[in-house]
């Protein structure tokens, strides 16, 4: 599946703070133009003249020493941008935790409610927000350290719950959803300051080439795509059913995937993907009877807890954007 960027433009050095130079077009990478103090800016009114900027931070911050990850998992991290573990979780746990998905779509109290996002043309629900807040279960499993220890390992500090929710892609209807970095839209409008995320993804049901599984661009974690338009009142209401501001352009995708390729994790229930806040990823819609469904945890850096955004008026609703040790409720 792999396809391997192009060159890109010649740059204003009054645009840049450093200008790299260089026939290696990944390496032409740039450091980012100031706007204000935001080395990531985004949601722009006119492009750059560059297709898209250096990463500043990190990637992995810790080391084999301090997690349950060994040093091979954390290179793979380094280099890709995300690690697969297959059947992370099994047998009765897994079981429990899909009788829990099943009772959260069918509680018909979310149904409708703001943190309950339904499919574009359709009722069913696409995804369900803040489940760690919903559910004893799940809030269990979001501290548990099997996860947290990882989170902390890569994050190289104390992590909390930036962001929970289930997807849930039904068969035969579920839709796609658009190449993206979750980090753009976190900073454009959560005001997550820098690239200290990561997410853990355990799949419920078997995922396989026909249902939609995610896809991601490895290496793309090393680069931010800025993006064009400006972040309009409540985007939040259209973007969860079909995200259309927030995305790359064609030729910035087009460059990374022709350099790095597209991969999808596949596999049965019970595996885990973590993958790094910035890696772009999307999926295609569902085409096949089964559905796929999966649990999902945002982990942030204490340390990097989110300010004001920084490309739109206000920040998003607390569903989708949790403080440090906060208790959130539907009523809340």
């Amino acid at each position: 599946m792999s396809v391997q960027t192009s060159s890109n433009r010649p740059l204003e050095q009054a645009n840049l703070h450093t200008v790299i130079d260089s026939p290696d077009p990944e390496s032409r990478v740039r450091s980012a133009p100031r706007r204000g103090q935001d080395p990531y800016p985004t949601r722009l009114s006119t492009p750059l003249d560059m297709p898209w900027l250096n990463r500043r931070e990190e990637v992995v911050k810790g080391d084999a020493a301090d997690g349950p990850l060994g040093q091979a998992q954390l290179d793979a991290f380094e280099r890709q941008g995300f690690l697969f573990e297959p059947n992370f979780i099994t047998g009765d746990e897994l079981d429990e935790l899909r009788r829990e998905l099943k009772a959260l779509l069918e509680n018909e109290d979310f149904r409708g409610r703001d943190f309950s996002i339904s499919e574009p043309q359709g009722n069913e629900i696409r995804s369900l927000f803040a489940v760690h807040c919903l559910s004893k279960r799940l809030s269990r499993l979001a501290h548990d350290e099997r996860l947290r220890g990882r989170a902390r390992q890569i994050l190289g500090d104390e992590p909390y719950i930036h962001q929970s929710r289930i997807n849930y892609k039904p068969g035969l209807e579920g839709k796609g959803f658009n190449w993206h970095s979750d980090f753009e839209t976190w900073h454009a409008e959560d005001g997550m300051p820098a690239m200290h995320a990561v997410s853990a993804s355990i799949v419920l049901t078997d995922n396989h080439a026909f249902n939609g599984p995610l896809m991601l661009i490895p290496g793309s974690h090393r680069v931010f795509v800025p993006c064009l338009g400006e972040t309009p009142e409540d985007n939040h209401k259209r973007s969860l059913k079909a995200q259309e501001l927030g995305v790359p352009s064609r030729e910035a995708l087009s460059a990374l995937v022709k350099r790095h390729g597209i991969e999808a994790p596949t596999g049965v229930a019970g595996g885990l993907l973590l993958f790094d806040c910035n890696v772009l990823h999307g999926s295609n819609a569902n085409m096949s009877p089964d559905p796929r469904s999966n649990v999902f945890f945002v982990y942030n850096r204490r340390d990097n807890r989110c300010v004001a955004p920084f490309a739109a008026n206000q920040r998003r609703p607390r569903f989708l954007a949790h403080e440090p040790d906060e208790v959130w409720t539907p009523e809340g």
